[in-house]
């Protein structure tokens, strides 16, 4: 971490704060350890630390961002890419867009993430509908589908958690 306020801590994986800092830098901090963590390459096999991950990221956001975490078949990170952003209660996502995008990334499967502004993570009708449309279009390419998560900064929501797919 290259963070002028941050030192490695004497145990792995802990760090040293070596001067104050604001809440907007904590946040920031955390952020840049959420992506660093969400690499390409990173094998994605604890999805409750990928979803602290992506809370993270999506935190603070005003508006609906709609994001894709493309791997390949052994759920190693490929790319972590937003894709659309809206207003403050929707965002209009397009499957052609994202098969386009999957498969330019030689995806084998993707996890979608999008926030919820107003801060509660239940998954809208809408959120189900696009869901399943992304599912079918990408399973005509051989693409699968592995879960779809709301965050929302009363929580998160997982569709596979939920029985959803």
């Amino acid at each position: 971490m290259n963070h002028r306020k941050l030192r490695a801590g004497e145990v792995a994986g802990t760090y040293d704060i070596t001067a104050p800092v604001t809440e907007a830098e904590l946040v920031s901090i955390a952020q840049a350890f959420a992506r660093r963590r969400l690499a390409r390459g990173r094998k994605l096999t604890r999805p409750d630390l990928v979803f602290d991950y992506l809370q993270v990221l999506f935190q603070g956001y005003e508006h609906e961002v709609f994001s894709a975490l493309f791997l390949d078949t052994q759920h190693r990170l490929i790319h972590f890419e937003t894709l659309f952003r809206g207003t403050i209660d929707s965002a209009s996502v397009y499957p052609r867009e994202v098969v386009k995008r999957a498969l330019a990334h030689n995806a084998g499967a993707v996890i979608f993430v999008h926030n919820h502004p107003s801060g509660d993570p239940e998954p809208s009708d809408a959120d189900r509908r696009i869901t399943q449309r992304l599912k079918e279009a990408l399973g005509l390419v051989e693409i699968r589908v592995i879960d779809h998560i709301v965050v929302g900064s009363e929580g998160r929501s997982s569709f596979a958690g939920l029985g959803y797919l």
